[in-house]
């Protein structure tokens, strides 16, 4: 459950921000990535680079604003952080001790929705649901080829 949780909370990240009309949901995304970024300023874990790292999101949100493969990267980025934290033994929630490792797996998942150019996940659901695939049974006499006439 470790790893699935993460996973299953991304894609109900993507589904729920899939709710929003663009551009709404671009810019909104573009800020909450700005706000991911800022998350680990208070454990100071890396001192210094917790600052450069900070600024770096919030570049790449703000470019977010505009494309979504900024956001993307801006996730990724944080993921990387994520996984640097998790290793040094200092989690995002200090009593989780495996928030850092969550959040390292869920972030790549809303990372690459972002990327795919943040779609809306109830439309493309729904787009695979609607296309029937055409069978055998589903061809018309017309259809048929003059041999199999013969052999009916």
């Amino acid at each position: 459950m470790l790893f699935v949780a993460p996973v299953l909370i991304g894609v109900l990240y993507a589904f729920l921000m899939s709710l929003l009309r663009e551009p709404t949901r671009r810019r909104f995304n573009a800020i909450m990535v700005a706000g991911a970024g800022a998350a680990y300023l208070s454990s100071g874990s890396f001192g210094a680079w917790e600052f450069v790292f900070t600024a770096a999101v919030t570049y790449c949100a703000y470019r977010g604003l505009d494309s979504y493969v900024w956001i993307g990267v801006a996730w990724l980025l944080h993921t990387a952080w994520d996984a640097l934290h998790y290793l040094r033994g200092a989690p995002i929630i200090p009593f989780a001790t495996h928030s850092s490792l969550g959040c390292a797996i869920c972030d790549p998942v809303i990372a690459l929705w972002c990327l795919r150019g943040g779609p809306s996940l109830p439309t493309l659901i729904g787009s695979w649901f609607s296309k029937r695939p055409t069978s055998l049974t589903d061809a018309s006499p017309t259809d048929a080829s003059p041999t199999d006439a013969s052999h009916a």
